[in-house]
């Protein structure tokens, strides 16, 4: 039988894996389901509909699946809700709204490490194996990839996309969409790779160089962006290529620049 504490609120459709461990003061509303292995240490609040996989960690002060921070919404508006994956470690604090719609909700991974303070607006997707540190702040309908690590106090705008394994400096601002792999040295400048995060992933040695010759080729060459997606497309037929396609054509806010050198345009040379 699950391990509730006998200071715990349960209240709603409540689905709790036989292992369970529900900690002092907590609160659960609504629609409820947590997978086995999951604790709550104490003090968390749930609010449904939300989803939690197995083997999650959730820390004193967290609050997940409240109303989005929306004007539009109804508060008492259920909505898709919010789905977690499994091996989720949830610090102090983070707070995760759920989705401000009813077709999709907000989902986040697995093995995901979530610092003090931070925060996850509104139909966010979050990968897996991500390292989002104190105080880091995703707006609504912002995008992470696999393996994205976002330094302290780094706040991202709504909509904006991080490809997999980019890397973000602490206290900076994001207004665009983050390539795969890249580096945010600055506010909205993509100034580096992240080569040691490569090869700690144990990235082969050929996909690395692929990286920095799209790099080289949407950043250091002078093309326009259509030039440079033009370069691109001469070597669609290598995955990690094809992968920086894709991100690039499907882009709404833009890209990052590099160096405070924006890429130009959209058309050819």
């Amino acid at each position: 039988m699950p391990e509730i504490h006998s200071t715990a609120i349960l209240d709603g459709e409540i689905d709790l894996a036989d292992d369970v461990s529900i900690g002092p003061y907590c609160v659960l509303r609504g629609r409820v389901k947590i997978g086995p292995g999951t604790r709550l240490v104490g003090h968390v609040q749930l609010e449904g509909p939300i989803t939690l996989g197995a083997r999650n960690r959730l820390y004193p002060f967290s609050a997940l699946g409240f109303a989005p921070q929306h004007l539009d919404w109804d508060p008492d508006r259920p909505g898709a809700g919010l789905v977690i994956g499994d091996e989720n470690q949830i610090r102090e604090s983070v707070t995760i709204s759920r989705a401000a719609s009813d077709d999709a909700p907000t989902r986040v991974g697995d093995r995901n490490y979530w610092m003090a303070n931070s925060h996850a607006g509104h139909d966010c997707v979050v990968g897996d194996a991500c390292v989002i540190a104190n105080g880091v702040l995703l707006a609504g309908s912002v995008s992470l990839g696999d393996g994205v690590v976002i330094g302290g106090n780094t706040a991202i705008h709504q909509h904006c996309r991080v490809g997999r394994g980019a890397l973000l400096s602490g206290t900076m601002g994001l207004n665009k969409d983050l390539a795969p792999f890249f580096t945010l040295t600055g506010g909205n400048i993509a100034g580096s790779i992240n080569v040691l995060g490569m090869r700690r992933s144990g990235m082969p040695r050929d996909q690395i160089d692929d990286v920095k010759w799209v790099y080289k080729t949407l950043y250091r060459r002078g093309h326009s962006l259509g030039r440079a997606r033009e370069e691109l497309e001469t070597r669609a037929d290598r995955p990690i290529v094809a992968e920086y396609l894709a991100f690039v054509n499907g882009s709404k806010r833009g890209l990052c620049p590099a160096r405070g050198e924006a890429v130009r345009g959209t058309g050819s040379d």
